[in-house]
């Protein structure tokens, strides 16, 4: 056991502030939310608090695709109507709108996790945070279910730097689909998904049967879940599954996908998860004490996201946090009672016992196929950044840093940053 796990947490407000339109379920407010709960609870204090790099286009397009990248970069809410053929090759649109500050909406979230992952590999901390990442949908060339840049197969492709193999979990409702698909072809990575799988229900990928082709066979797991279930039957199947996953394949670093749209009560959800639940799988697999990065992902009912995320960060410090939640700026949200947890729910549970426990043969049958911890060729390690180079003297000296890296300069009202940071010089400030 280590002594005592060093956390790196990642928080940009900026993200609070973009909005993705009036009747759009994604709201990026709950972030907000849940950084004052984390602060009202003290958490700030047992972290180290940093905020991301805004990720470069380059850096981003170490997935995506370069015309990708460069639209989202260059596509506003004023010039969307001229660009109709682009709009519909990149999915934009009615789930995925273009909003002010769309792309550096992305720079943040993937810079979060980019930076957690480099954190990681260069062992300043043990487990890493980021709650505004976990955009599990993305697509190479396309942005698909509110996802645009996908954060998690960049913080993976990081990690893959260092370590020879990586297990991606992801607990969201929604089936992970844009990361295995990015992984689908190698033994590199394992990625397992426990998601709502079911006529209609988005993405609509996600079967048991889909295992991973090639090099990737029998590296993706999926676990089909029906509406319902509960807190004792899915921590039950988790932790079976990740116990063995984690046996078998012998995983370097862990990043774990926490949305929060499958609790009890979610807008866009259908599941019966409490949040001790959905709490009792991070504890899991922060039990197996290896580099660990965690990130959010879906979740439509802010006020009881940002409570999720809050004793999750608990969790992850050790820290069992009081239920009467502390007075802070959004404690009106959490009114009446203003409790942390929230019950479990009382739709009807699908998920007969008879139908998980195939749900669990056939994963372990895949498992078994499997060789022992994959041998790995491991490549020289290529460098963090790709970052062009600036000649000054052609800059205008005004001009020379733009508003975002002089906000960085300042502490906000509404951030806490704890100490001098004074690790960040080396790879924060590289503007």
């Amino acid at each position: 056991m280590r002594s005592k796990d060093r956390i790196a947490y990642f928080y940009d407000g900026d993200v609070g502030n973009v909005y993705f339109g009036p009747n759009h379920p994604m709201k990026l407010h709950r972030l907000c939310m849940t950084h004052h709960l984390v602060l009202s609870y003290d958490l700030h204090k047992k972290m180290e608090i940093y905020r991301p790099h805004k990720a470069y286009p380059t850096e981003l397009a170490q997935f995506h695709s370069t015309e990708y990248v460069e639209f989202l970069h260059r596509i506003t809410p004023n010039t969307q109507h001229l660009f109709a053929n682009e709009m519909a090759r990149y999915n934009l649109g009615e789930d995925c709108p273009v909003f002010d500050n769309l792309f550096e909406f992305c720079q943040i979230y993937a810079g979060g996790t980019i930076d957690a992952a480099r954190r990681l590999n260069n062992q300043l901390c043990d487990i890493a945070i980021n709650w505004a990442g976990g955009l599990h949908h993305a697509k190479k060339c396309e942005a698909s279910g509110f996802c645009y840049i996908n954060d998690l197969v960049l913080g993976i492709l990081e990690l893959l730097k260092y370590h020879a193999r990586v297990l991606y979990i992801d607990i969201d409702v929604h089936h992970g689909d844009g990361v295995e698909e990015a992984f689908y072809f190698t033994d590199r990575v394992m990625t397992v998904s426990f998601h709502k799988y079911g006529n209609k229900f988005f993405p609509g990928t996600g079967d048991v049967k889909e295992i991973g082709e090639r090099e990737g066979k029998y590296y993706a797991i999926n676990v089909p879940l029906k509406d319902g279930i509960d807190d004792a039957s899915f921590t039950r199947l988790f932790k079976t599954i990740i116990a063995k996953v984690v046996e078998t394949y012998s995983p370097g670093a862990i990043v774990l996908q926490c949305g929060a749209d499958s609790l009890a009560g979610d807008r866009l959800g259908c599941f019966n998860l409490s949040i001790d639940g959905h709490a009792e799988c991070v504890r899991f697999v922060k039990k197996f004490n290896l580099p660990l990065l965690v990130t959010g992902g879906g979740g439509y009912t802010k006020e009881n996201v940002a409570r999720c995320w809050t004793v999750e960060t608990g969790v992850l410090l050790d820290t069992e946090l009081p239920n009467e939640i502390p007075d802070n700026e959004y404690i009106k949200y959490f009114a009446p009672d203003h409790s942390l947890k929230i019950p479990g729910g009382n739709l009807e549970n699908l998920n007969s016992k008879s139908y998980l426990n195939a749900i669990k043969v056939q994963v372990m049958e895949s498992l078994r196929s499997i060789q022992i911890s994959p041998s790995v060729q491991m490549q020289e390690v290529p460098p963090d950044f790709y970052i062009p180079d600036f000649d000054e003297d052609e800059q205008n000296p005004d001009g020379r840093m733009d508003q975002h890296t002089l906000d960085k300069q300042i502490q906000r009202d509404d951030e806490y940053y704890e100490g001098d940071n004074d690790n960040d010089n080396d790879y924060m400030n590289t503007d």
